[in-house]
């Protein structure tokens, strides 16, 4: 039986943690690894892992890789690639903020954190700009086809990959334009989510209709925003059965195939890039039998 770690594909939750963290002790890793292992429902808390912790253990994921950085059109994408990554999910912040501080004290011996974004849901799914997040999402079993790995092995069926950014948006660009022009970067309109038939080629929902793709670029967004004190954007989830169909949006998005960039760097610039490897479930516990844990 497949099993995945529920939090993928469960609805998002009303308040959410992400931590990145780096290795500073290698040698405790393998101590540190079996504590997280027990740690981790799937669920209240999602993790994924990054080629520099599976360097650091001598392991390797197929598929797997260091996030890209892309030009195109003036555009830079940053890669950040960090060794670990936490979605931490709850439906109260006081609890959430007592989970985060719980999993940064076990994993203090072999990692440091290197960012930590709280996210928030926003109506029923929405970005700040007021425009909704993951509407071409795909639903039930499609959606578990697009995100979750089968047909690799025991070892690997039922794990994910996953792409993480934190986006931050510039108000003061993105209010200078009309609401119509806002609606044209996004290529639906704000106030019903219809897409625009006559949207320009720049709209994101252009830029990145999954079916445009050969082969098709599929993939179960789990987005939500964030706010600090000074800023402020999305954080960007997407998960896959590869990592490859993000790969291919976030060329198109940089007009690296075509020189025509996605509008939404009209307003917003993504300031951080990982990928990682989501393992699957066992009996309630993260199965890492891929990396011999």
């Amino acid at each position: 039986m497949v099993i995945m770690q529920p939090g993928i594909i469960a609805p998002l939750p009303k308040a959410a943690w992400y931590v990145e963290f780096a290795i500073h002790d290698i040698a405790g890793l393998p101590r540190v690894i079996k504590t997280l292992q027990t740690l981790v429902d799937g669920e209240r808390a999602v993790v994924g892992m990054g080629v520099p912790l599976l360097r650091a253990l001598g392991k390797d994921i197929p598929g797997l890789r260091v996030f890209p950085t892309q030009f195109g059109s003036g555009r830079v994408v940053p890669s950040t690639q960090a060794a670990l990554w936490c979605w931490l999910r709850a439906e109260d912040r006081g609890e959430l903020f007592h989970v985060e501080r719980r999993l940064v004290e076990q994993l203090t011996p072999a990692f440091t954190v290197c960012e930590s974004t709280e996210g928030f849901l926003y109506g029923t799914g929405r970005d700040l700009t007021g425009y909704e997040d993951g509407t071409e999402n795909p639903k039930g079993k499609l959606a578990e086809k697009a995100a979750i790995v089968r047909g690799q092995g025991a070892m690997l069926d039922g794990s994910s990959y996953v792409a993480v950014q934190r986006w931050v948006h510039d108000w003061k660009r993105f209010n200078e334009v009309s609401g119509q022009q806002q609606d044209a970067m996004i290529g639906r309109r704000r106030r019903d989510n219809k897409e625009l038939s006559a949207a320009p080629t720049s709209a994101h929902v252009k830029r990145t209709a999954q079916e445009s793709f050969q082969p098709a670029a599929f993939l179960l967004r789990r987005s939500m925003p964030w706010v600090n004190s000074r800023e402020s954007g999305l954080y960007f989830v997407a998960f896959g059965a590869s990592l490859d169909p993000f790969e291919a949006q976030l060329k198109r998005m940089v007009g690296a195939d075509d020189g025509i960039a996605d509008a939404l760097f009209t307003f917003t610039r993504p300031m951080t890039g990982s990928f990682y490897w989501c393992p699957p479930m066992s009996q309630g516990r993260l199965n890492l039998s891929a990396i011999g844990v």
